[in-house]
């Protein structure tokens, strides 16, 4: 394995060459294809967005194209989407109006259960470090990991993750997956003496995103609202406090920063942008990584259940087309392009759909 120092126990060696540094954008898009200022995957194509500031002379351009990318990284449901939606739900129907259907097809099937964090399991809010989950959602989780492996997949540091989740029983996968950790405790498989943190592809970058942080606290500290978590492996720059006449401001200076750091790229979330270093390892890299982990890897006879409601999770929810297995949930209240199969509009019915898991499963032990 060369140049990312993975720490990685138990699992094959073919998936160190997922860690390789990440394809140019250039190569995302057809020559026939326009490329966008924000990619479907959620980058911003830098190249791009620099050619057509100057193209306009400036500033202003610059400072609109940031306010539209960061708009469209956080739609919202107004009322004269509701035709929209009514179509949207068609394609992504419920998960819990589908449950009995999505059961019918685990059958003969081991049930993998992947969970981001922020929106999924606790609502999103303005204060990031007040995102708590409530103890009943915490009590389905805990029930989900004693039949079905449980991941939590975050863009959150792992240890903060787990100081929300409190549940050493599952996996934790912080900084968008790159840093995962397995069970301290309750998984049978777990083995006596081995490592807790198992894989690490960005060890080598944490110099650099301490240096970053350090820039971004001076850089923002003088516009209201705006928020810099670090969150180990990756930077978060949190805009929800942040006054829309002012995003254009935000973008730009944590844009300049960047530009000076090659190895980084800039993406969004829900009011966030995201710093990351610049190697082929996301959310659906994890996902790939702990199925693989478990022993899945190429077993038909698994069904991982993926659930989150950020751009970020569709690096998941492809992962899961690309394999022809496993199930995307998509939590949202707003029509998304997403390449989740369901949806979910809540994390109050992420647990109801928890729960019902757990029901199904004792009820099927019973059966047999």
């Amino acid at each position: 394995m060369t140049n990312q120092n993975m720490v990685i126990s138990d699992a094959k060696s073919s998936l160190a060459m997922a860690t390789a540094v990440a394809m140019s954008e250039s190569n995302l898009y057809s020559p026939a294809m326009p490329k966008p200022l924000v990619a479907a995957n959620g980058y911003f194509a830098r190249k791009k967005l620099i050619k057509k500031v100057e193209t306009n002379g400036g500033g202003g351009a610059r400072i609109n194209a940031f306010i539209d990318s960061m708009r469209a990284s956080s739609p919202t449901c107004r009322a004269s989407e509701t035709e929209d939606q009514k179509s949207w739900i068609i394609h992504h129907p419920s998960a819990l109006s589908m449950f009995e259907d999505i059961m019918k097809a685990s059958k003969g099937k081991e049930i993998v259960v992947f969970l981001d964090y922020d929106g999924t399991l606790s609502p999103i809010v303005e204060d990031p470090d007040q995102a708590f989950m409530t103890e009943e959602m915490r009590e389905a989780v805990r029930d989900v990991a004693k039949f079905f492996p449980t991941a939590i997949v975050s863009g959150r540091c792992r240890a903060k993750v787990y100081d929300f989740v409190k549940l050493s029983e599952l996996y934790y996968a912080g900084s968008h997956g790159m840093d995962i950790q397995r069970p301290t405790r309750g998984r049978k498989k777990q083995r006596k003496g081995k490592q807790s943190v198992f894989c690490q592809p960005a060890r080598e970058f944490l110099p650099m995103i301490d240096e970053v942080h350090k820039i971004l606290l001076e850089k923002i500290k003088l516009i209201p609202g705006a928020r810099v978590e670090n969150n180990k492996f990756c930077l978060s720059v949190h805009f929800r406090c942040v006054d829309e006449k002012i995003w254009g401001e935000l973008g730009e200076q944590v844009r300049e920063v960047i530009n000076d750091y090659p190895k980084l790229r800039l993406s969004q979330g829900r009011k966030v942008l995201e710093i990351r270093p610049a190697i082929k390892w996301d959310k659906g890299s994890a996902l790939e990584f702990l199925l693989e982990s478990l022993g899945y890897d190429n077993s038909n006879n698994v069904l991982p259940v993926y659930i989150g409601d950020d751009r970020t999770d569709e690096d998941a929810f492809k992962v899961l087309r690309k394999r022809g297995q496993g199930l995307g949930i998509l939590v949202s209240k707003a029509p998304k392009e997403t390449k989740a199969s369901y949806s979910l509009q809540e994390p109050s019915e992420v647990m109801y759909f928890l729960k019902r898991l757990v029901e199904w499963k004792k009820s099927s032990l019973i059966g047999h």
